[in-house]
Formats: structure tokens, sequence, C-alpha cells
């Protein structure tokens, strides 16, 4: 008679896996909806010219920084989900891990406040969040597209393409006039906000699958 307790034996939970994909989709929503208020209550706002972090400062910056929190949940709760759902091989590891820079960085510029004020008191890192925001976006939808593949050729197909676009459209941002900059920005958000749809939508139906 061993005294060796049995390996426990490992499954995937399809309700985590179903609300945690919606929220990742819901987060991304509040952000866009808290924006899109900002817009109106911020005085003399202009969402072409002006970006978001010009919202997320002032007297109403709590509307963008609930938006800003919620996304970062999004992200990790995508980190979350590919950690539960492991997909396969090192990349897919990798892209884990980014997702939890990605929602940790993103939490960090909202938790700082270092933009729209001319804040420069103390250490100013926003300028390097941002950097490292362009970077991961870039490299997590590469890492993730092969694994993501196995679940569907579509998925992968589509994690390229948004790379593709991103890596096409984000250094464009640092080299537009101020008088666009605004709306630029809230497409880049858009591009990024598509990676975590996509991987969102193959755990949801990885989960009605299963359920």
């Amino acid at each position: 008679m061993t005294n060796e307790a049995a390996t426990p034996k490992l499954q995937e939970e399809p309700t985590l896996m179903i609300v945690l994909g919606w929220y990742a989709i819901l987060g991304g929503v509040i952000f866009a909806i808290s924006i899109l208020i900002a817009d109106f209550v911020v005085p003399d706002h202009d969402w072409v010219a002006d970006t978001i972090s010009d919202l997320g400062a002032g007297r109403y910056e709590f509307i963008v920084d609930i938006g800003i929190y919620a996304f970062s949940a999004s992200l990790l709760s995508v980190a979350i989900l590919a950690a539960h759902v492991h997909l396969g091989g090192w990349a897919w590891s990798t892209g884990t891990v980014g997702f939890v820079l990605l929602g940790l960085i993103v939490f960090l510029v909202g938790a700082r406040n270092e933009y729209g004020d001319n804040d420069s008191e103390g250490v100013v890192i926003h300028i390097y969040l941002v950097y490292a925001l362009g970077v991961l976006f870039t490299l997590i939808p590469l890492l993730m597209a092969p694994g993501a593949s196995r679940a569907g050729k579509g998925y992968g197909l589509a994690l390229r393409a948004i790379a593709a676009v991103w890596v096409l459209s984000a250094p464009v941002f640092f080299f537009l006039p101020d008088d666009i900059d605004g709306i630029y920005e809230r497409y880049l958000g858009v591009v990024a906000f598509a990676i975590v749809v996509t991987l969102a939508r193959l755990f949801i139906r990885r989960g009605r699958e299963l359920g």
C-alpha cells in the first residue's frame, strides 16, 4: 500500500472560461464608454485633437480612470484564461505573462496620473509605459497565434493580421500633428481591443463546447 497521494485530475472549468471571457470584452466596452462620457463632460475637450491621456487628468479624471482600470482587469482576465487553457508551447506561456504585464502597465498608466497636466514631479515614466505597451501589443498576438490556431485556424490568422495592422499603425502616432492625434489614438485602441476580443471569443467558445 502506498502513502503517495494520487495526482489530482486537471480539468478546464467552462463557467470560469465563459464568465472571464465575457468580462474581458465588457471591460473594453466600459473603457470605450468612459471615454465617450468624458468627451462630453470635460470642458473644452476636442476628441479629434486631444488624446485619451488628456481626459485622464484634472477634475473629471475619475471617469476615464474607471475605464482604464476596467480594461486593465480585462487584460488580466485574458491572462488567467490563457494560463487555465494552456494551448501549448513556450510562445503561449510568454504571451500569457505578456498579458499580465499589459494589465499591470495599463493600471499604472491610470494610477500614476502623469499625463495631460504637464506633471513633472518625481520620476515621470508615462512615455516608457507607452513604449512598453507598443512593444507588447506587437509581440503578444504573434506569440499566441500558433496556440490559438490549435483551437481554430481563424483565431491564429486574426491575431497575425491584427499584429500586422498594429506594427504598421502604431509608430505613425508619434509623427502625427497634435490636431489629429486624439482620434488616431482611439483607432489604435480599437486595434488593441481586437486582440482581447479575438482571444475572449476563443475561450467563450471553448467553454460552451465543454459546458
